[in-house]
């Protein structure tokens, strides 16, 4: 069976979130800073990257990915009350930059890194949501294929290497562009790894 070529693809797009009946535009990746990714890397959401793969330069898209196929339900076990002295640095609780809405970074006893989204910060507990910030959403997208084209062995390797090197090449479905375009950290958020409770804070 013929391997399905990597593609260059760039996308300008508005995401708009579904949810109880409402619908909100969360983010928008404008033509002048289009979303972009390479294909086959799982970068991106798959049912996202599929959709717009299957595209040319030009065309025009309008979807909408169910929770399933996006990031998930949203699951109650990965609400946490963590001790609020995991967040103290130099002996004093980081309140400058855990608040109640933040998004931080946070790493667990295997060395998976993901965003938690602060909830409540309480007397001696944090309250930490797990969860995407997308979980039991369906994403409804509305854009343009701005490029599409397939990649050289050698264009493949050099993005690899820089995804390798901490680069963020494209968040695919949460954010519309690299990591420095989004602010709160809700860019690259990922699909958050499951089952780690045991959470570092990690300052920037």
């Amino acid at each position: 069976m013929e391997k399905t070529p990597n593609k260059y693809i760039a996308v300008a797009y508005k995401l708009y979130a579904e949810s109880e009946g409402k619908t909100v535009m969360v983010e928008e990746a404008p033509a002048e800073q289009p979303f972009n990714f390479v294909s086959g890397l799982g970068i991106t959401i798959p049912e996202f990257e599929k959709a717009v793969a299957a595209l040319n330069k030009g065309d025009e898209f309008d979807f909408v990915l169910d929770a399933a196929h996006a990031y998930g339900e949203h699951v109650a076990e990965r609400v946490l009350d963590l001790d609020k002295k995991m967040f103290y640095v130099d002996g004093h609780f980081d309140d400058k930059n855990i608040y109640k809405d933040a998004i931080i970074p946070l790493q667990n006893e295997d060395g998976n890194r993901f965003m938690g989204h602060v909830l409540e910060v309480n007397a001696d507990t944090v309250k930490i949501d797990l969860n995407h910030p997308l979980a039991g959403k369906s994403l409804n997208f509305k854009g343009t294929v701005v490029e599409s084209r397939e990649v050289s062995k050698e264009e493949l390797q050099e993005y690899v290497n820089s995804l390798n090197a901490g680069g963020c090449g494209g968040c695919g479905g949460n954010c519309g562009g690299s990591c420095g375009d989004h602010k709160d950290g809700e860019c690259c958020g990922g699909n958050h790894k499951e089952g780690g409770c045991n959470c570092n804070h990690h300052n920037n």
